[in-house]
Formats: structure tokens, sequence, C-alpha cells
């Protein structure tokens, strides 16, 4: 029985062998094709590349003599504007003649292109000029006079031709004519003369004349200036731009001092060389290759998998977004916080379906910025979930960028800080009872004083009545006896009042009220609370206030709480201090630097202990204190009250030992 033959579904080895040498011819003539390619490129290539730098040099060569361009129109148009208003200033009576040099020295510094600004009266005569000899108008340039002329009777301002004015060897000038009329009489004119090879010099980079020579010419193609930093043009790559001036056309001519691009003699031969052997080492390392994607394909997919699970697992969301705001990926946990599946999510683009609409700006001028390229790498917003409800979230972003560096996005981890939120809410509660804690231990000091402070008049009250008592038994008063004792007592009572009701307005509630003081009255009405603890601890209070400062605008409550806070720190610093050296010392100043805003000066010097380095980084930071029972907040409140009123409060080293406070207060005006 004859063998039956092969079936179509199962192939012979004849076949396969076919199949497979098909397949090997089909995979070395690629190559050879590719070969050829090579090799019609390099003919074509070399004189294309050429071409192409050519190109490439003259455009470049237009674009910068454009820019040049630019940059002389706008700086003349700088100088313009300012010639007119110096020229306003002298039609509206603004400018003296004394006074043009040094207003017009400050702009010839920063404007070098300009040889000199000259100020011509309607006769024609110099009034001012930045020169120390002024020329007179007939001196100008026959161009320039004429230029003057045609200025004058088109009442606009007007450039000369450029002209060498006569007497002189400057090289060229070219004049700004701009004419001044007051209710429509002429008079006179302010003439800016230009150096025109300092125009060249000034305002042309020097990057761009290291490698072009650069010429100002008249519409006849006279040079009136030249610029060969980096030697002659050599006539191959040229640009010619006219520069339209009111009254004047300028032309700017550009020639590069670089050659025509040059062929390697060697190059088609040795990129025939170096492509044949790169073609021979690419077909070996295809072989290669293909062994290791496919190993790499593997791991990849292992990675690919792993990095899923890992990111399924968080408790973070991420989000990543492509350079057009579009989103790309979301995970679980994202998907999670907003309530929304990520098929919903991915390929959207703004405005987003989690975006709360009050946040709406916020959210739209961010994806301006992520669109530009500018991102904010951590910040804080709030999100709204499917059902509404809104939360605040911590996002944090970074680029994205793919195995060759270039970015392709932005990738986004997103925190829900609503627990951290509540926590910093009771934080700040917290904080706020820390605070009436500290008003309550000031209440105390306070009330301490007030004892200590009423103790005086009460004795006083109570001696002068068991006087009046006294007489009154035995018969000797009479009216003239007893009204001393009884002025005595009514001023003692007055001085008890006055008291608790400073007392009163320093510890109650209220809105700060302004209002024009003396710095003396200020420290006057205080005194007696600082002699009262400085008599306590040994110490002598000095005063100094001079008389005639002027008013300022405070509260006082609150300026005397800063003397008193201020006072009592120097009192205590001196506990160490030997007795005979506990001297305080408040004295007041007018500071007139700057002349427009004069101020008045309070200083408090102690010689005490002196502030150490380590501690005078923090003093004015809240809750920090050197005393054990202090609460740290008079110095911080001191600097915010003063700050309030507008002004400064700063320390320095006592020379003699000890610290020196000073503030500051603005002065009022006409008043002294």
């Amino acid at each position: 029985m004859k063998p039956s033959p092969p079936t179509l579904t199962q192939p012979t080895p004849a076949s396969l062998l076919l199949a497979s040498g098909r397949k090997t011819t089909m995979r070395w003539l690629i190559p050879i094709l590719l070969v050829f390619l090579f090799l019609a490129t390099l003919i074509w290539l070399p004189r294309q590349a050429q071409q192409m730098e050519a190109s490439e040099r003259l455009e470049q060569l237009i674009a910068d003599s454009l820019w040049v361009e630019q940059a002389i129109r706008f700086q003349l148009s700088r100088d313009d504007e300012s010639m007119r208003i110096i020229s306003r200033e002298i039609i509206q009576n603004h400018l003296r003649q004394d006074h043009f040099r040094s207003r017009l020295n400050a702009l010839l510094r920063n404007n070098r292109e300009l040889y000199r600004v000259t100020w011509f009266g309607a006769d024609g005569k110099p009034v001012a000029s930045t020169d120390d000899f002024p020329i007179a108008h007939d001196n100008l340039s026959a161009p320039s006079l004429m230029t003057s002329e045609r200025a004058r009777q088109l009442r606009r301002p007007l450039y000369s031709p450029p002209a060498v004015p006569p007497g002189i060897a400057e090289p060229s000038l070219m004049d700004y004519h701009v004419p001044m009329f007051r209710d429509g009489h002429y008079i006179g004119s302010l003439v800016a003369s230009y150096a025109v090879s300092r125009i060249l010099s000034e305002m042309v980079p020097w990057w761009f004349a290291q490698d072009n020579e650069i010429s100002l010419t008249d519409t006849d193609d006279n040079v009136v200036a030249r610029r060969t930093a980096g030697g002659p043009g050599l006539n191959v790559y040229t640009h010619r731009r006219e520069l339209e001036l009111p009254g004047l056309t300028l032309v700017l001519h550009t020639n590069s001092t670089k050659s025509a691009p040059k062929l390697l003699p060697n190059l088609l031969a040795g990129s025939v060389i170096v492509l044949s052997l790169g073609l021979l080492w690419s077909l070996w390392a295809l072989w290669r290759d293909i062994n290791r994607r496919t190993k790499a394909e593997g791991a990849l997919l292992n990675e690919a998998t792993f990095r899923a699970a890992m990111e399924n697992s968080l408790i973070t969301g991420m989000r990543a977004r492509d350079l057009q705001g579009r989103i790309t990926y979301v995970n679980p946990a994202f998907c999670k916080m907003v309530g929304i599946p990520a098929e919903e999510l991915v390929g959207k683009i703004p405005p987003m379906p989690y975006w709360a609409p009050e946040a709406m700006d916020e959210y739209q001028e961010r994806f301006s910025n992520v669109l530009a390229g500018r991102i904010t790498p951590q910040f804080e917003t709030i999100f709204q979930r499917k059902d509404g409800e809104r939360f605040p979230v911590l996002i944090f972003e970074a680029p994205l960028l793919d195995q060759n560096g270039k970015q392709t996005g932005w990738m986004g981890s997103i925190l829900d800080v609503s627990e951290r939120k509540r926590a910093e809410d009771l934080n700040r509660k917290q904080e706020e009872k820390l605070q009436a804690s500290a008003r309550l231990a000031s209440m105390g000091e306070i009330a301490s004083t007030l004892a200590h402070e009423l103790n005086q008049p009460l004795a006083a009250i109570s001696s002068f009545t068991t006087g009046a008592l006294n007489m009154m038994q035995q018969g000797t008063a009479d009216p003239r006896t007893l009204q001393p004792a009884l002025e005595k007592i009514h001023a003692q009572a007055q001085r008890a009042g006055h008291v608790i009701r400073s007392v009163h307005q320093f510890v109650k509630k209220r809105e700060p009220a302004r209002q024009r003081l003396q710095i003396g009255d200020l420290i006057d009405n205080i005194t007696p609370l600082v002699e009262l603890q400085a008599q306590q601890f040994l110490v002598v209070l000095q005063t100094h206030i001079p008389p005639g400062l002027p008013p300022i605008l405070g509260d006082q409550v609150l300026l005397e709480q800063v003397i008193l806070n201020l006072t009592r720190n120097g009192i205590q610093a001196m506990t160490d201090t030997p007795p005979e050296r506990r001297i305080l010392r408040i004295a007041a100043e007018l500071d007139r630097s700057p002349p427009s805003a004069e101020s008045v000066v309070v200083s408090v010097t102690d010689q005490g202990h002196g502030i150490p380095e380590d501690v005078a980084a923090r003093l004015f930071s809240p809750f920090f204190s050197t005393k054990a029972e202090g609460m740290g907040m008079g110095l911080n409140i001191c600097r915010t009250t003063i700050e309030f009123h507008g002004g400064t409060l700063t320390y320095t080293n006592n020379p003699a030992g000890g610290t020196i406070f000073r503030f500051s207060l603005p002065a009022q005006s006409g008043a002294h």
C-alpha cells in the first residue's frame, strides 16, 4: 500500500526549508537595498547640506539684522520720549536753567550714544547745555539748521541728516530737534545731538559686531558710520534694512564676515566607509537585539504587573496628565477618593468633574500654567466628590520623562488632608486658649500693679481725712483750715480714679483708635507705672524729652503698653546689676533722614545683662521667653503694635553695657 500524500495542513520539510530560505533572502535583501539608498543619499546629501547651511546663515543674518534694527529703533524711541518729557517740563516751567545739566547728566551716562543736549531760546541763544561751553545755534551744521527751521514750522520733532558741525573735528552728528511752544508761541527748542558712530558702538551687541560689518548710510549709499570689530565683510551674506526716523531715513547695512560653506574633499568616501561598517555592525547587532528584546519584553511585563499591583495597593491618589492637560492614568485610590470610575476620567480634559465650582478660577489658572510648562510642585486646594462633598487635598506634581529624557506630561500625587485640617483646627483652638491665658496673666500683673498704685492715694486720703476729723472734734476747724486738706483729698481721689480708668482702658477689649498725640504727654502718662516698678527693683528712672517735638498719630493705650513692656524688660534685666548702675533712661528725638519722612524716635536704654547671640535670633518670636514665668508675647506684641502704626522696632547693644530698644513713629507734617 502506498503512503498517502501529505495534507495541506502538514507542511513538508522541503516547504519549510524553502520558506526559511525566502525569509533569509529577505533579511539580507533589505540591508543591500539600504546600502544603495545610503550611497544615493551620500551623493545628494553634501550638496544639499551646503545649500541648507548657506540658507540658514542668510536667514540668521536677516533675523539678527532685524533684531538690531529694532534695538536701535527702540533706544531712539526711549531717547525721544525722554526729550519730550524734558521739553514738557521746560514748557511748564518745572525745569529751571540751573537744574538742566544735573537733570540731563544721568540720561547721558546711561545713553552714551547722546553726544550733548542743548536748550536754545527763541532767539537761538543757548539757555543751558550739558557741555561746559555751550555752542551757539549758528554753530550747528547746515542740515541741522534747515531741520531746526522745518521742525519749528511743522511743530513736531525731527532728525537732521548726519553731518560734521563747523569748527570741530568730531565725527558726524545727527541732531534731534524738539520745538517748544507755550500758548501757541515758540519759546525755543531742545536739541539732542547723537554721535552716529556711537549709535553702532553702543546699540549693536558685541556678538553681532564680531561676525558682521555694520554700517549706516543715507539713501544715496553715502556711509555715515561703520563698525568693523570682526573685520571687513566678505559680501557673501548681506542684508539692507531701512531705518525710518521722523524727518530722516537711514539704511542699516550688514555684511557677514563668514565665507560660504565648503565641502570636505574626503567627506563622501569617509561617509561611505563609516556607513558601510555601521551597516555590517547593525546586521550583527540586529540578531543580538532580537534576543535581548524578547527577554526585555518578558521582564517589562513582569515589571508592569508588579507596578500595577503596587499602585493598586496605595492609599495615595495617582494622576498622570499629558502636556495638553488630558488625564492619561488614574489609580484606584484616586478614583475612590473622588468617587468617579477610571473610565470616566481617562482621556478627560478640563474642566474636570472633581473640580469644585467655587474654586474654578484657581483651577483654570493652574491649568494655564501647566500648558505653559510651569507647575507648582506642592500646593493645597479642594476637590469635589461625585456626591458633591468637598474635601481638602495636598498635591505634589513632577514632570513625566520618557527614556530619552523628554517630558511627556505630569505625574501628580494627591493626598486627602481632611484629618490634618481637623488637627490644625484643633491646634488653632488650643493656641487661642493659650493666648487667652496669656491675657489673663497680663491682667493679673496689671491688677497687682493697680493695687500697689492705689495704695498711695488711698493712704493719703485716709491721712488727710483723719486729720480733718481730729480738727473738727477739737473744735479748731474752720473752712480756711480744712480747704487745703479737702483739696488734697480731692486730688488723691482723682489720681486714684485716673489710675482705675487708665487700667480699665488698658485691659478692655476695643478697636484701636488713632489720634494726634504728643510723645511727651504719652511718656508722662505712663511714668507713674514705670516708677512704681523701678522703685521695687531700686532702679533710677531718667527721661529726656526735648520740647517742640511734632505730634504723632496713634492709639494712646497701645503705645503706652509698648513703653510699659519695654521699660519692664529693661528693669528686670538689671536685677543682677550693681545698684549704682541701675539706671533706666527713656529718651525721644526727631529723626530727619530722609527729610520727606520725618519720624519721632523713642529709645529705652538699660544697663543690664544684654542679649546673647543665641537669643537675638528668636527675640521677637511669639511664645519665646528667657524668663521662667514669661509668656513670650511681650516683644512680639510690641513689634506688631509699632508696625501697625507704620513704624519700626529695633534693638542694639548699649556700649556701656545692656540694651537699647528704639521704636520710630511717623511725625505729622506741618505740626512744628
